[in-house]
């Protein structure tokens, strides 16, 4: 068995980031700051490689959870959704307005809120304009 305070004690490790790539970066900011409330944290210009990288989130610390937004200002090699990405996990009070919000704005749920199994935590899916998953988790 791994003794995970001999890593938290003296490392204290955490989660920073997670990183999407961003072919259409106005959609993609519209979709999570727009639509999901997040807003722009930092943005930096790489001009001679022809890239941006744009951290966004929920949080006003810098060591608080964020996505970056990879955009490749040329847009950069297709993008292809593999099988080991599943989905970005993001808690929302009141779901089924929410998803009804989303709704209005055009989205569309892959999954309208409803519980897993009986009993459990209500949960959606949409797509991010790129066609990465997110799933809307209820949420106190």
């Amino acid at each position: 068995m791994i003794d995970r305070d001999k890593i938290r004690a003296p490392f204290a490790p955490r989660l920073l980031h997670t990183m999407l790539r961003a072919r259409d970066l106005d959609a993609m900011l519209g979709f999570y700051c727009g639509l999901l409330g997040m807003h722009e944290i930092r943005r930096i210009e790489f001009p001679q490689q022809r890239y941006s990288l744009v951290f966004i989130g929920y949080g006003s610390q810098p060591d608080d959870p964020q996505v970056e937004l990879w955009h490749e200002w040329d847009g950069g090699p297709p993008l292809e959704h593999g099988t080991a990405y599943g989905h970005l996990g993001i808690g929302v009070r009141d779901i089924h307005g929410f998803c009804a919000r989303l709704q209005e704005q055009g989205i569309a749920l892959r999954r309208a809120p409803a519980p897993m199994r009986p009993g459990g935590r209500v949960i959606a899916l949409v797509q991010d304009p790129e066609g990465n998953e997110i799933e809307l988790l209820a949420a106190s």
